[in-house]
């Protein structure tokens, strides 16, 4: 949607021109957005960006998949917010209703089944699914 792609640059998010945003995804904090070119955040997904959150060229983050980049200190008596960045890298998908935890970087070519809880890396050109999610298999693109 070009409107909501403008909105975003207009609070400071990086959206590729050809970056697809439907109407209905949620952006916390656009400013800690980066999506290039091809990249897709799909209808209903929650993007809770306290950290930065990288959509990569051809990467495609589907239906009512929340990305989490914030948790509190469960170990402090203070409970203090803490957040690190999520990536999801060129030519990944991520299916629908998938969680994504802070810090966690799916790997180029990866694919996440629908509602997988991920709160590791992702290896690129694998396929991991469950909760928590687990290798399932290696992505292999048939020509």
């Amino acid at each position: 949607m070009p409107w909501k792609r403008f909105l975003l640059r207009m609070f400071g998010a990086e959206v590729a021109s050809t970056a697809n945003v439907y109407a209905s995804a949620r952006i916390f904090m656009p400013w800690n957005l980066v999506m290039k070119d091809y990249a897709c955040l799909a209808s209903g997904v929650d993007c809770y960006n306290a950290a930065p959150v990288e959509i990569g060229i051809n990467a495609t983050v589907s239906q009512r998949t929340f990305l989490c980049t914030a948790s509190h200190d469960i170990s402090s008596v203070h409970h203090e917010q803490t957040d690190k960045p999520i990536v999801i890298a060129d030519r990944a998908w991520v299916a629908a209703e998938a969680f994504i935890g802070p810090g966690v970087t799916v790997g180029e070519g990866a694919v996440v089944g629908a509602r997988a809880v991920v709160f590791k890396d992702v290896e690129p050109w694998t396929v991991v699914g469950g909760n928590p999610a687990r290798f399932i298999k290696e992505r292999i693109i048939l020509k």
